[in-house]
């Protein structure tokens, strides 16, 4: 595994991260990235981690807590630094981030069919959850099957 140097985002980080989400097809329409920053960096309980390899960004991580339970979204690792450890460091960080906050479980949300990201995941010692997932838009939107 190669070293990654791993900070806060700093707002000149905000363009070039929204950019790897993008390049990695973690972003949809209905969710904007930058208000998603905006408010990570707002809260107390919750932050974007960046990972950098000789300078460059190579993989973030917005992680959070409600004060029980941690969650992480955004994990991304450039496509041209992959296979170099960088996804498991990132996620090591996001870890620390919710033990230092005193947090005892993360939970992450995946697409059913994204089956590298469950094979990763499972890597790392994560575990189906025996929990069903409900959702409701309170913005008065429709809800789209993928979303």
């Amino acid at each position: 595994m190669s070293a990654l140097a791993i900070d806060t985002i700093t707002d000149a980080d905000v363009e070039p991260v929204v950019a790897l989400w993008q390049r990695c097809g973690l972003t949809r329409p209905w969710n904007d990235p930058h208000a998603d920053i905006a408010l990570a960096r707002r809260r107390d309980n919750s932050t974007v981690l960046i990972g950098r390899d000789n300078g460059a960004i190579a993989a973030t991580i917005m992680v959070g807590h409600d004060g029980h339970r941690g969650w992480v979204y955004y994990v991304a690792v450039d496509p041209d630094c992959q296979k170099r450890g960088f996804g498991r460091l990132i996620m090591a960080a996001a870890e620390d981030w919710l033990r230092a906050a005193g947090i005892p479980k993360l939970q992450l949300l995946v697409r059913r069919e994204n089956a590298e990201a469950h094979a990763f995941y499972g890597s790392l010692g994560f575990e189906l959850s025996t929990s069903v997932m409900f959702q409701k838009w309170l913005d008065g939107r429709a809800t789209t099957p993928s979303n």
